[in-house]
């Protein structure tokens, strides 16, 4: 969307960018599988991350994401969205993100050998469009800045005592 369009078509635009991206996090973090899979496009292709291959489709990076967190406890951060707009129906947006990933079974972890998780610090570099007035994923690529290891010796992480409502959003 050029710089010319209406400011408040801008706006609702990002803001329901926004609200894709908050929903990945959560779908995520609650385990949501196919939820997870309905917000990017069919032709999606993923980078960066350690649960699918660089250039993975949808299926194969929910199935990795599905795998890997399987046995985890897991809380991402997505913030400071730098949204550009390339036409009404086509963004570019960088997120900061910060993610904690911690694993329940005692499994150790690739990205910071000898620990039981981590935390992580980096970027996402993502493309969306829309189609039928919903925001989708169409790419998406995640780097890194940092990774502080979980140690081991740590106490456990506990669930919290109220898990998450799914349908929260959908009931009347």
């Amino acid at each position: 969307m050029p710089e010319t369009a209406p400011s408040l078509q801008r706006l609702m635009a990002a803001h329901a960018i926004a609200e894709t991206k908050a929903r990945y996090c959560r779908y995520i973090d609650t385990k949501q599988w196919s939820r997870l899979a309905s917000l990017f496009m069919p032709d999606c292709r993923f980078e960066g991350l350690g649960s699918a291959p660089a250039g993975a489709d949808v299926a194969t990076f929910v199935q990795g994401v599905s795998t890997r967190l399987a046995n985890t406890i897991s809380v991402h951060h997505c913030h400071m969205p730098e949204i550009r707009l390339l036409g009404a129906a086509h963004a570019r947006v960088i997120w900061a993100m910060e993610d904690y990933v911690d694993w329940t079974d005692g499994s150790t972890v690739k990205e910071a050998p000898g620990s039981r998780g981590f935390r992580g610090y980096g970027h996402y570099e993502e493309e969306y469009r829309e189609v039928d007035g919903e925001w989708k994923i169409s790419f998406l690529r995640l780097t890194r800045l940092r990774i502080d290891p979980v140690d081991a010796s740590q106490p456990p992480a506990l669930k919290g005592q109220w898990q998450a409502t799914p349908d929260w959003l959908d009931a009347d």
